[in-house]
């Protein structure tokens, strides 16, 4: 096993105060695991250096490295992973083995004649990724595609997709969202099982990689190359749209504040740069100026608010989002006409959170208050709250003096091993094996409804809860 232990850096009075810890050590892939076996030790050893930017676009010219490429076929290195679906739109990510012409082409099931393409160069630039953008699909609607690469299709059995439903269209949505998931290869399996749900989207909702590594870009790397070869991820990826936001260990060190400067600490800027080139979200925070991963997104009648709360973080200042992104987050809520408005978290929103709060919102109270007071205010109706971090999965009631109870639905442990007991305050609660959170919104009904299922990683469902749209109503 190998163990790196890293600088990190504390938000201080007036200073960035630094202190050593150690990450968790890299479970490595058994030597006779498909693909991911045979090129980990070459990565490793390519990657695991003094260089602490070091990425695939340093090392693809390697001789061992592409030969292992051109064992496995893997013009194609990552991806492509599926994102951005709207009623007529889909944006497909990926990275290419070398710079290359790339063209991805899509069309209707049964209907070859008609299709639509895009067609993008991919460089050493963004680490040899490229986002291809896909318009004029209809709504609702079943859709196969392939990749060619200088020419050559990439895949024997395309991969298929189902574009967004149109508002109004009164259907079911099934969205699965979890996190915790650290690199484990004999948990790998549980991605085949929420694609087999085909959900019309997954949120993976932080922790989505262990990796406590911020000094050391060039392991968050060689993580997340990890991932995006398993065949298990792929498979997932390629067919179910992915929205992503990070937690403490994909973003920094355990329970970390990045604090409240937008450029400060350093490593910050850098780890955003590697998150933003292995995911396919519609947004970063405010881009380049305004680093962070917080954005949204619609699927029929469901507006998503996904935030972040790790970047700005700051206890000094007493801010979770800090003020651009929670007014950023005010006015998209002032806005929504949405039926359900789903706000999602890296971590708890319940003020029976563990630790006493001290990592969830109840440790920010007066930024936590600011918004669900602001949601009574404006009388907004239908918000959800989701969040991830604790290792089991639960439903909490937050009572409010002024409006409608939230419920928050929590899911985090995809796919680790360590666990934590239930929350006594919680409504139901489950921690045994590896599980995500299926959140089904039926509009078929004259009271629309949410039901949030606990599915296991061998598809059993474990648990259930379903709040209607008139219980979050004034």
């Amino acid at each position: 096993m190998l163990q790196h232990c890293r600088q990190i850096f504390i938000v201080a009075t007036l200073a960035m105060t630094p202190a050593w810890s150690c990450a968790k050590e890299m479970i490595l892939t058994p030597a006779d695991d498909p693909i991911v076996g045979e090129l980990e030790p070459v990565l490793i050893k390519l990657l695991d250096g003094s260089e602490p930017d070091l990425a695939y676009r340093d090392i693809y010219q390697d001789r061992a490295l592409q030969g292992l490429i051109a064992k496995h076929d893997l013009k194609l290195f990552s991806g492509p992973m599926l994102g951005c679906v709207t009623p007529t739109s889909a944006r497909f990510w990926l990275r290419a083995s070398e710079p290359a012409k790339v063209r991805v082409v899509v069309q209707a099931v049964g209907d070859a004649a008609q299709f639509k393409s895009s067609t993008g160069q991919i460089t050493v630039s963004n680490d040899l990724t490229g986002l291809f953008d896909v318009s004029g699909l209809q709504a609702d609607t079943h859709y196969v595609y392939n990749v060619l690469i200088n020419g050559e299709p990439q895949f024997k059995t395309l991969p298929q997709f189902r574009t967004a439903p149109a508002k109004g269209a009164g259907k079911r949505i099934d969205i699965a969202f979890g996190g915790g998931a650290r690199y484990i290869p004999a948990k790998e399996r549980i991605w085949d099982t929420i694609a087999g749900r085909q959900p019309a989207a997954f949120l993976a909702l932080g922790d989505n990689l262990y990796i406590d590594l911020p000094m050391k870009r060039n392991m968050q790397n060689l993580y997340y190359y990890r991932r995006l070869l398993r065949p298990e991820f792929r498979r997932l990826i390629s067919t179910t749209p992915i929205y992503s936001i990070w937690d403490d260990h994909d973003f920094g060190d355990n329970d970390c504040e990045g604090g409240a400067e937008t450029f400060k600490p350093s490593w910050k800027v850098k780890v955003w740069e590697v998150f933003r080139n292995n995911w396919n979200n519609p947004g970063y925070g405010g881009g380049t100026q305004q680093p962070g991963c917080w954005y949204d997104f619609s699927i029929g009648d469901i507006d998503f608010f996904m935030t972040d709360g790790r970047y700005y973080r700051s206890r000094e200042a007493g801010q979770m989002l800090g003020p651009v992104q929670m007014e950023w987050l005010l006015d998209k809520l002032a806005a929504s006409q949405a039926v359900f408005k789903v706000i999602a978290s890296g971590t708890l929103w319940t003020e029976f959170a563990d630790k006493g709060g001290r990592d969830s919102w109840w440790g920010f109270p007066e930024e936590r208050e600011r918004l669900l007071g602001f949601i009574e205010q404006k009388r907004i109706e239908g918000v959800v709250l989701i969040s991830a971090d604790r290792h089991r999965s639960e439903v909490f009631k937050i009572a409010r003096p002024n409006g409608y109870a939230f419920y928050e639905f929590e899911s985090s442990k995809l796919t680790n091993d360590h666990t934590h007991g239930p929350n006594k305050k919680s409504l139901i609660s489950f921690n045994k094996g590896n599980f995500f959170g299926l959140l089904t919104f039926d509009f078929t009904l004259d009271d629309p409804a949410v039901t949030f299922r606990c599915i296991t990683s061998d598809d059993e469902e474990t648990q259930q809860f379903t709040v209607y749209r008139s219980d979050l109503s004034y």
